[in-house]
């Protein structure tokens, strides 16, 4: 059994994994376009909407993340979680969240904790928390 998270990107789903694919060298494993649904599932596609992201699924390092634009309907929220980015070193944790938070917010600059060298809060500019830590050893 995995957990997988699935962000739902309100119609800037190809924007942010071209985001990801830049910021974190993601990899789009697979992408489905809501124009590529069968017909026989008898779902209506929103005029405007064929060319949006029904599906995707990309790979940071070793996690898959599942994506999607969902109804398009503006920008979403989310609250109440964060994706963890473990790094190796604290240069590498500098780098990182200079990226990922770069048009986003800052919500804990990176910096030294009592539990790791290096460690930082930002939601990126799709609004997307995410987390920085350096992995001790």
């Amino acid at each position: 059994m995995q957990v997988q998270p699935y962000l739902f990107f309100d119609g800037r789903c190809e924007e942010a994994l071209d985001f990801y694919r830049e910021k974190l060298g993601a990899e789009v494993i697979m992408m489905m376009r809501f124009k590529e649904m069968p017909a026989s599932e008898g779902h209506a596609i929103a005029p405007g909407s064929e060319e949006k992201i029904l599906h995707a699924t990309f790979r940071i390092g070793d996690s898959l993340i599942m994506a999607s634009d969902g109804m398009n309907g503006g920008q979403p929220k989310y609250e109440g979680f964060s994706l963890t980015l473990s790094v190796a070193d604290d240069a590498e944790a500098e780098r990182i969240f200079a990226l990922i938070s770069e048009d986003g917010q800052v919500q804990m600059p990176i910096g030294p904790t009592f539990w790791t060298s290096r460690f930082g809060m930002a939601a990126d500019k799709f609004g997307v928390g995410w987390m920085v830590n350096v992995e001790q050893k």
